[in-house]
């Protein structure tokens, strides 16, 4: 079988206290796996870039990389926007997104590439709330108040839905290559357009459990504005996802997601 091209993005924004966790997160065990990590800077106005600096430059980091630093701060969907456009301009065959914060563990998505099962799949969705899901520090109530939510999303979309977005997901590249993405907003609401997406273009994908913490993080959602938002977008999706999705160019499909390489790094 032909070796797959994996490239790892890890958006940060503010993730001082949490990047260098996420950063250990990569042994040589899951370097052997992914071909090249890409750590994408928001403007960071902490010291996140350079403590990835610093790191990048003090260890025998297990696989080829690159520090890269937005023009401007383009929100989280921005950054995916960015990392996106570098998987498919590179010629990777998939991209995996770990959020720059700590919440998430690669090691939950390991399972699924060492097995090929990313190979049956569009993209593979990590789920908070699945019922193998492990919540470390998490609050009842919005345990309570996503599950509430993603039953009642699931109802509007016909489709059992478990999480509306994490921040462990992987993507397939040949999926990602017409850039249907780049029509839609760039705050937190990414996520769900992409699955809206994904459900309307009937791609095939799955959601799979993940161990989620919380300890020292500082979320950037507002909870009910955001919950709203989303309830009215699955309204949308309900009632017209033709129209949802028809936009070929806006103002978000027009901006240019362009970012410098601070620090790079490759070998064979």
């Amino acid at each position: 079988m032909e070796k797959r091209k994996i490239l790892l993005f890890i958006p940060v924004f503010n993730c001082e206290k949490q990047i260098l966790r996420v950063l250990n997160q990569i042994t040589p065990e899951v370097g052997a796996l992914i071909d090249f990590v890409i750590v994408v800077n928001n403007l960071s106005t902490d010291k996140t870039e350079e403590s990835v600096l610093d790191y990048f430059k003090g260890t025998d980091f297990p696989c080829n990389f690159a520090l890269l630093r937005n023009h401007d701060n383009y929100s989280l969907g921005g950054s995916h926007k960015v990392a996106f456009n570098y998987a498919i301009k590179n010629g990777f065959d998939y991209i995996i997104v770990l959020h720059g914060d700590d919440q998430g563990n690669i090691n939950d998505l390991l399972p699924y590439i060492n097995n090929s099962l990313i190979e049956e799949y569009d993209s593979l969705l990590g789920s908070r709330f699945s019922l193998k899901s492990k919540l470390v520090n998490y609050s009842k109530f919005r345990i309570f108040g996503n599950y509430c939510l993603n039953i009642f999303i699931s109802f509007l979309v016909f489709h059992k839905i478990s999480d509306l977005g994490s921040g462990l997901n992987l993507y397939k590249t040949n999926y990602l290559k017409n850039k249907f993405y780049l029509t839609f907003p760039n705050n937190l609401t990414f996520n769900v357009y992409m699955l809206l997406y994904g459900l309307y273009a009937k791609s095939k994908f799955r959601f799979f459990p993940l161990t989620w913490k919380e300890e020292d993080q500082v979320s950037n959602a507002k909870l009910f504005s955001q919950t709203k938002e989303i309830i009215e977008l699955a309204f949308r999706y309900l009632i017209n996802p033709g129209k949802l999705f028809s936009f070929q160019d806006n103002a978000y499909s027009r901006m240019k997601y362009e970012s410098d390489v601070v620090y790079s790094r490759t070998k064979e």
